[in-house]
């Protein structure tokens, strides 16, 4: 009876060529697949992207809230202008530069948050918080050898970055 089973049993044949060939293939499918999917860069021209950074769905509504916010009163600039400390405390109180605002309140104000923790800079705990971009270390690398308007205020982008009013950094008036 013992010999019976084993000789109906099914044998599978072990070929590691094989094996190995279906791992390959289906890695290289998946890889292929993730990178067109996540592929921010063919999914929109740089030339519609407008800001500095390629903005990710997750993070596009609190893009969207922070512009209808900022923008209705002044210039929205980058989030990569300022560091995270100065957004989060222009976030949490409601004088703005002289003037009180009707603060966020949750969820906008968490969506907000999220898309300017997640495309600004971290803050040096020995570094005061900057609340003029002028001031500001990053504003200051994004501009190298530069010539500044003074005073430089948040309008003055326009001087250079004609498309700034739309939130487009990108395109840069040349000099003259």
């Amino acid at each position: 009876m013992a010999n019976f089973k084993r000789r109906n049993r099914p044998q599978l044949k072990k070929n590691p060529i094989g094996t190995i060939l279906v791992i390959l293939i289906w890695s290289v499918a998946m890889g292929w697949l993730l990178t067109f999917a996540t592929n921010a860069h063919g999914a929109v021209p740089p030339s519609e992207i407008g800001t500095v950074d390629i903005v990710p769905a997750a993070h596009q509504l609190g893009q969207k809230l922070y512009l209808e916010n900022c923008s209705s009163c002044h210039l929205a600039i980058p989030p990569s202008v300022l560091p995270t400390q100065t957004w989060k405390n222009l976030l949490q109180d409601p004088q703005h530069y002289g003037a009180t605002l009707k603060p966020l309140i949750d969820p906008p104000r968490i969506l907000v948050w999220r898309y300017l923790s997640t495309f600004s800079r971290p803050h040096k705990e020995e570094e005061r918080t900057p609340y003029r971009i002028n001031k500001s270390r990053f504003f200051k690398a994004l501009h190298p050898q530069v010539e500044l308007q003074r005073p430089v205020q948040v309008g003055s982008c326009v001087s250079c970055h004609p498309g700034a009013t739309e939130y487009n950094f990108r395109k840069i008036r040349s000099k003259v």
